[in-house]
């Protein structure tokens, strides 16, 4: 049994939880609840939840005031939102859950299924630094994203050190500056969507690259872009144009 914490300030959102979970997690059980983040410190400290559903804004300080008083944990984090784009951004680079408001029920029961098999210390350490980090910095520069590859495992990597990402069907080749080449079970449209466009552009179907490992453009129909690791990489026609503008041409 995955025994669970829920914190909100809103009465009616903890008393919804608490019925969803009892209705369609039977393998969850409810351990207790909080809507200020003292007495969630307190009740994570004596009850030892396995999962905690952590809303961000409540009164005297938010979730990752919480979070700063409690790391390292030794339990899975699902953040309960109806917070703005940039942190569900944030959230996507750490690899780490969430929920929208108002819960969906096959949500709520997937994360509680995740949370039964993947109670997995260092990640959620990781994954909870990363986005702390994050979160402080400004929103088109954020500086860490967690891949997540095979076997449940997650490599975390600085942003600025990838070259370009290449589709490979519903996976993501992802190749760094150090020779590395990661295989991601997210396709590239995620990671077009997750990483910043200020620094980001899509060639074509294939190809998401980094505009600062771009070493030379070679003109042509659409032309082609040589990055700073000698690979040649074409530019789709109807992308010339945008590409051009981007790199101040």
């Amino acid at each position: 049994m995955v025994k669970v914490l829920t914190v909100d300030d809103e009465p009616k959102n903890l008393r919804i939880i608490k019925e969803l979970l009892r209705l369609y997690c039977p393998n969850a059980t409810h351990i207790g609840e909080a809507d200020n983040i003292e007495t969630a410190r307190q009740l994570i400290n004596e009850l030892q939840p396995d999962l905690v559903l952590l809303d961000i804004e409540m009164p005297h300080g938010n979730a990752f005031d919480l979070l700063d008083k409690i790391m390292p944990v030794n339990f899975e984090i699902v953040f309960v939102t109806a917070f703005d784009s940039y942190t569900l951004k944030a959230f996507k680079y750490s690899a780490l859950d969430y929920i929208l408001k108002p819960v969906n029920i096959d949500e709520l029961k997937a994360v509680v299924t995740k949370a039964e098999h993947r109670v997995n210390e260092k990640n959620i350490n990781q994954q909870l630094s990363f986005l702390l980090q994050n979160m402080k910095q400004p929103s088109v520069a954020l500086q860490k994203v967690a891949i997540p590859t095979f076997k449940d495992q997650l490599e975390f990597i600085e942003t600025d050190s990838i070259l370009y990402c290449e589709a490979s069907g519903a996976y993501t080749f992802i190749f760094t500056e150090n020779g590395n080449k990661l295989v991601s079970a997210k396709s590239l449209k995620e990671y077009e969507e997750m990483l910043p466009e200020s620094i980001f552009f899509r060639l074509h179907h294939s190809h998401l690259i980094n505009l600062n490992k771009v070493k030379k453009y070679h003109k042509g129909r659409g032309g082609e872009v040589e990055m700073d690791n000698g690979v040649f990489l074409e530019v789709a026609t109807r992308r010339k144009d945008e590409f051009l503008r981007r790199i101040g041409f």
